[in-house]
């Protein structure tokens, strides 16, 4: 399984950009009355702004020509009043547009975080949590511009471009044809940038989720950093993932920024022509003034729409690329998925049969080969091996948080793959060596085992594994609230609360991989009385490197080169004299 790191950029495929921008705009569908009457804002706005030069031209032509001081206030005063309307309603168009985009952005992450959620383990185990941070908060912010800009730029400056041209051309084709001139060498240099600047926001955008990738790690081993004194080589290795991430902008954005002075040159080649024609070759006269001071107003209204649209392309060029990184999670189909004909499983009894199973994470290299056994309900499993052997794979598989390549599981003679995840994993209490625990009060990560349990379960759990004595002696008991992680606990207090936790689950299969490791000798003896009410009649899996902890098993396997290569009690074990014998040995012989 290829592993991505903050090291190396994500693999990106090439997406048509208009068929991801469609599909950013179906969003927009659900606000569609919305959007049409801010289109119907945009066109009296539209309609005033195109009026403006014919009155300035009537004003010239007609009243400051005939000295009509009356006729001019009048024009003026309906000038203001049009225009004060237009401002006005451009920023109630401006209210509701901003709304809409965030409500989109809104559904956007929302959908986003609920797909992720449903991704399996392979998923999380080949990236770094901060390059999938990195779509979820980073790319989706890149939305809102594309989101609001595409109806209040795009529609009223593409009308407005359309309508100036049809206009200039019914008013003096000649002088329409001098004032766009430059539209050819425009459509050059655009198409020019256009080619090279939407690879390099793609390469800026992994660049960015390379540094929200290092700095979520960094701050995660924050205290292995201090400890080893190692902020030196952490601070150069960012120094040189900001200096990438700084390159890949500046070359990005400086291609991006050239779009601004090709349109300036070419307004400015169109307004010269327009000017030469109409004076040189034409001849307009002193009489025709203000046909000329309009088509030089249409022309900065013809322009000025191409600069937005410029900009507003520039926009979507940069923050496509972000969609694009969106969609592909979206698009990114869970690998562990109910078939459309599944069952709940009911109340298990807790019987569990592997038949020939096999598995491998990178479907090369086999963790699991054709493996065989069955435990009844109520049995203890202790699972014993080296590292690497397969320990954690085979209580993993049970949970169905993988499937396996070849072969069957089963629970209660149910095959895992004919029941519903959801309903097989209600039943399982999982306990790992990662104590995880959330942000909130003790009582709060408790329950999160099950969320209906009461504070009398809840209080219960924590007694059995003899976690209730430590609670009650904290300033605020059960309603203490805990650091992120649980920081300000010891190592042990931590994993008596993930214990509670999965105590007041009360599942009928129990999985406990390495959940006593970092329990000190004191600790381990007291919520040793807790781990055995809490495995009795259940069918349980203790994996464990200390053999101490699993003397009482009702089997121990011992998992090596993907198989069981012995099981029995620890007694028998011992008696053969095999590979759990040297290994009690090596653990032993000191004591």
């Amino acid at each position: 399984m290829a592993v991505d790191t903050f090291r190396n950029d994500e693999k990106s495929t090439n997406t048509s950009k208009i068929a991801t921008l469609l599909r950013l705009y179906r969003y927009m569908l659900k606000y569609r009355f919305k959007i049409v009457f801010v289109l119907f804002i945009m066109a009296i706005c539209v309609a005033i702004a195109l009026v403006n030069p014919l009155i300035i031209e009537e004003a010239i032509d007609n009243y400051i020509k005939n000295g009509d001081i009356k006729g001019l206030i009048r024009l003026g005063i309906f000038a203001a009043i049009i225009n004060i309307v237009m401002v006005l309603l451009i920023k109630v168009r401006m209210y509701i547009m901003s709304k809409i985009s965030n409500e989109i952005l809104l559904e956007v992450r929302q959908e986003l975080y609920t797909h992720i959620q449903k991704l399996s383990f392979s998923f999380f185990d080949s990236r770094p949590t901060g390059k999938v941070l990195s779509r979820i908060i980073g790319d989706v912010n890149s939305l809102k511009d594309v989101l609001t800009n595409s109806v209040t730029t795009l529609i009223p400056d593409f009308i407005t471009v359309c309508a100036v041209v049809v206009i200039m051309i019914v008013k003096n084709y000649k002088l329409a044809l001098a004032a766009l001139v430059s539209l050819p060498l425009m459509a050059i240099g655009i198409y020019c940038v256009q080619r090279f600047s939407h690879l390099r926001w793609r390469i800026f955008r992994k660049k960015s989720a390379n540094v929200n990738a290092f700095i979520h790690e960094d701050l995660s081993g924050i205290r292995i950093i201090q400890s080893l004194t190692a902020e030196g080589e952490t601070t150069e290795t960012f120094d040189t993932l900001l200096h990438e991430h700084r390159n890949s902008f500046i070359s990005a954005v400086r291609l991006n920024d050239s779009i601004g002075p090709i349109i300036d040159l070419c307004w400015g080649i169109g307004t010269a022509s327009l000017y030469f024609v109409g004076i040189k070759l034409l001849g307009i006269g002193p009489g025709s003034v203000g046909l000329l001071v309009a088509f030089g107003t249409y022309i900065s209204m013809f322009w000025s729409p191409i600069l937005n649209l410029s900009n507003f392309y520039n926009q979507l060029i940069t923050n496509i690329a972000g969609a694009e990184r969106i969609f592909e999670i979206l698009d990114t189909p869970p690998d562990i998925v109910d078939d459309s004909n599944v069952i709940a499983l009911p109340d298990v009894k807790g019987d569990i049969r592997f038949d020939h199973v096999s598995f491998s994470y990178d479907e090369e290299t086999l963790i699991l080969d054709d493996v065989n056994f069955s435990v009844k309900a109520g049995e203890t499993i202790a699972l014993v091996g080296p590292t690497g052997a397969g320990k954690s794979t085979i209580v993993n598989l049970i949970s169905r948080f993988y499937d396996i390549q070849k072969g069957n599981i089963y629970v209660d003679n149910y095959n895992l793959k004919e029941v519903s995840i959801e309903s097989l994993r209600q039943q399982m209490g999982v306990m790992t060596q990662d104590n995880f625990l959330f942000s909130g009060t003790i009582k709060e990560n408790i329950r999160y085992g099950r969320l209906d349990a009461t504070d009398e379960e809840i209080i219960e759990a924590a007694k059995t594994v003899n976690a209730h004595d430590f609670i009650m002696k904290l300033e605020k008991g059960y309603d203490t609230e805990l650091k992120e992680r649980g920081n300000g606990l010891s190592i042990g207090q931590r994993q008596l609360l993930a214990f509670a936790r999965t105590m007041v689950s009360k599942p009928k299969i129990l999985i406990l991989d390495e959940a006593t490791s970092s329990i000190d000798t004191q600790t381990e003896l007291l919520v040793q009385e807790g781990i055995e009410a809490l495995l009795k009649g259940r069918t349980s899996f203790v994996i464990a490197h200390r053999l101490s902890t699993i003397q009482k098993a009702d089997r121990i396997f011992v998992i090596d080169n993907g198989n069981i290569q012995e099981q029995g009690s620890a007694k028998e074990l011992l008696e053969k004299k095999g590979i759990y014998y040297n290994l009690h040995m090596a653990q032993f012989k000191n004591i």
